[in-house]
């Protein structure tokens, strides 16, 4: 079969939340088309601004979903984040982490010495995704930064998809900070920033890839930096009417219902 949409591109990309699962639940045909493209020899990549699990943890995840995936497919911009930390700052330096354990322990492998006061004085605050953040993160974070460290954040996402419906999101928790601070982060990681779908084309040596999303402001912004083709899948955040609000080159290439629009003609 030659006319699938997947036949045109060399690797495809795709975002996890919204597009393959649901906090923890696979949508409905992934793991039929993932296994489709696996047996079709289709190379795989995942890309997630989701900074509350690693990328071993992401595997484990998929594969306990019946989706098969290794760790170095795997490209989250917690680990992105802390690299990029490792690149600005010395070894040892210490960096305020406000998110889940996963983003403390990549920070703190990528050599940094993770803390959790302003009284540290802190060279940087990194923040990500994590369902335990309260206040008290918040507050120590906003005191550092007030006192000059680096604001990071590891993507802006408001909300995230779930079986329930749209939650609050990184965005959300960094819209705090943003208000007590009047200002907005020194450097966003994650998409629509091209650095994770860029990552993952090189890493696999493709000339021709597709990026999948469900969420128009990150995912489809983020391949339109990058220069790829999208497409957009109808499970997660966005919403078909939310196209009539995009200019038409910040659309995506393509539009589906779910990610089985892959095996479908273009």
């Amino acid at each position: 079969m030659t006319d699938r949409l997947v036949d045109a591109y060399d690797l495809v990309i795709l975002d996890l939340d919204g597009v393959v699962f649901l906090i923890d639940r696979p949508i409905t045909g992934a793991v039929e088309t993932l296994a489709r493209l696996r047996a079709d020899g289709v190379p795989v990549r995942f890309a997630t601004n989701n900074a509350s699990r690693r990328a071993g943890e992401v595997a484990d995840l998929l594969n306990g979903m019946g989706i098969t995936a290794s760790a170095a497919e795997v490209s989250t911009s917690a680990g992105a984040a802390a690299a990029e930390l490792a690149r600005r700052f010395q070894p040892g330096d210490p960096v305020l982490v406000v998110g889940a354990e996963a983003l403390r322990e990549e920070v703190a492998e990528a050599g940094l010495r993770v803390v959790a006061n302003a009284e540290d004085k802190p060279v940087a605050v990194v923040q990500g995704y994590g369902p335990q953040v309260g206040w008290a993160h918040l507050a120590e974070a906003t005191l550092a930064v007030r006192a000059g460290a680096l604001w990071m954040a590891t993507n802006t996402d408001r909300t995230l998809p779930s079986p329930r419906g749209a939650l609050p999101g990184n965005g959300s928790l960094v819209a705090v900070l943003a208000t007590a601070l009047d200002r907005r982060p020194d450097v966003v990681i994650g998409k629509p920033e091209p650095g994770l779908f860029l990552a993952a084309a090189r890493d696999a040596g493709a000339r021709r890839a597709l990026v999948v999303g469900d969420r128009i402001d990150t995912d489809i912004a983020g391949a339109h930096h990058a220069g790829l083709d999208s497409l957009l899948v109808l499970t997660g955040v966005s919403k078909r009417e939310d196209l009539s609000t995009v200019a038409p080159e910040e659309r995506p290439t393509y539009v589906a219902d779910d990610v089985s629009g892959l095996l479908k003609s273009a």
